[in-house]
């Protein structure tokens, strides 16, 4: 029997699988895509589609309670969080990740992209010290060897070496902006991922620019911008949204199933056909899947005094008087205080549970 958390806990496990079915998704029509375009540029357009796909949505729809409107925006003393996130995320890994591709053989490429869960998780653990326990550990380990057989082509090539480590070195890029963006998950999604796209794809399509790469059909910009937005844009920030209620850690692990989000469409659109090893990650993936879901962390835990600004109902953990007229509606946002609380309920590491153990 599952035992799963408060419903705010099941609601960030639904926003990172809808995240990472929308991200593997896109993969089967991004690489369809990098037949019309070389890599790098596409990267650009794809990040370019998510920017401003996400800038319209804003506009357009200030009134989406889900996703938008009744979030927080982000205060200059969070720039430079962003900044990390987009340097490290959006710039750096993608260039990193051309480099590699062009020096490595795809087989050992695929393996060595699954090092980006890896490296979000340890630097989760170790360096922002977010909680785990035994299960949780073995959970994402068989999580990661799914993801690892899944990537598996039979025979592992080795090119250069230098390759090999600019791929490591965009994982850890990565893993370093998933990791920032998590300091930020309080935040309007939205705008985090509009800014994070605009940016990224700006930088990446200007690179291919400079590099005398030519823009392919409008037809092409176009799919690339809706695969963009879709796979990259909004499942940022349903990405976002899962860092605020399960941490770094956790969500890259429910994030591990986009690889066969993308294996599952691929056999439709590109008419590829499984093997046995993808039955065997199958099976190993829904074993760590079922470890996390079934995680119960349950212990006396102190609240320390803050105040912040994010969406909130008056649950336990927000017992507060207005200092406005409220008219009675939730979630609702502003600015408001936690007094200094001791208690006992099982708890993911979300944005309120991010203390010592």
């Amino acid at each position: 029997m599952l035992r799963l958390g408060q419903p705010a806990e099941i609601k960030g496990i639904g926003y990172a699988i809808q995240a990472a079915l929308l991200f593997g998704a896109a993969t089967p029509f991004a690489k369809l895509l990098l037949n019309e375009a070389p890599p790098l540029l596409l990267a650009g357009l794809l990040y370019l589609g998510a920017g401003v796909g996400l800038a319209l949505w804003i506009v357009a729809r200030r009134g989406l309670d889900a996703l938008g409107s009744n979030e927080s925006t982000l205060s200059i003393s969070e720039l430079p969080w962003l900044g990390g996130a987009i340097l490290s995320g959006g710039v750096l890994g993608p260039i990193l990740l051309m480099m590699g591709l062009r020096l490595t053989p795809a087989t050992s490429a695929a393996l060595l992209l699954n090092l980006e869960s890896v490296f979000t998780t340890l630097m989760a653990w170790f360096v922002f010290r977010e909680n785990f326990d035994r299960r949780i550990a073995t959970g994402m380990l068989v999580i990661v060897m799914a993801s690892w057989l899944l990537s598996w082509q039979g025979v592992l090539e080795f090119g250069s070496p230098w390759g090999s480590i600019c791929i490591i070195g965009a994982c850890g890029c990565w893993a370093a902006d998933n990791n920032l963006t998590r300091q930020l998950s309080i935040y309007s999604p939205l705008h985090i991922a509009c800014l994070k796209g605009l940016v990224a794809g700006s930088v990446n399509t200007l690179m291919a620019l400079w590099m005398g790469m030519t823009f392919p059909s409008l037809g092409v910009i176009t799919a690339a911008a809706v695969v963009g937005f879709l796979g990259y844009g909004l499942s940022l920030a349903l990405y976002i949204l899962a860092l605020r209620h399960l941490g770094a850690a956790r969500t890259g692990a429910y994030f591990a199933l986009a690889p066969f989000s993308g294996a599952a469409l691929s056999l439709l659109v590109l008419g590829e056909a499984p093997g046995r090893l993808f039955w065997l990650a199958t099976i190993l993936m829904a074993w760590g899947l079922w470890l996390h879901l079934s995680e119960r962390h349950d212990h006396p835990h102190t609240h320390d005094e803050t105040a912040h600004d994010h969406p909130h109902t008056h649950d336990e953990h927000h017992q507060h008087h207005h200092d406005f007229q409220w008219e009675g509606r939730e979630p609702h946002t502003h600015l408001h205080r936690h007094a200094r609380l001791w208690h006992t309920h099982a708890h993911f590491p979300d944005i309120h549970h991010r203390h010592n153990h």
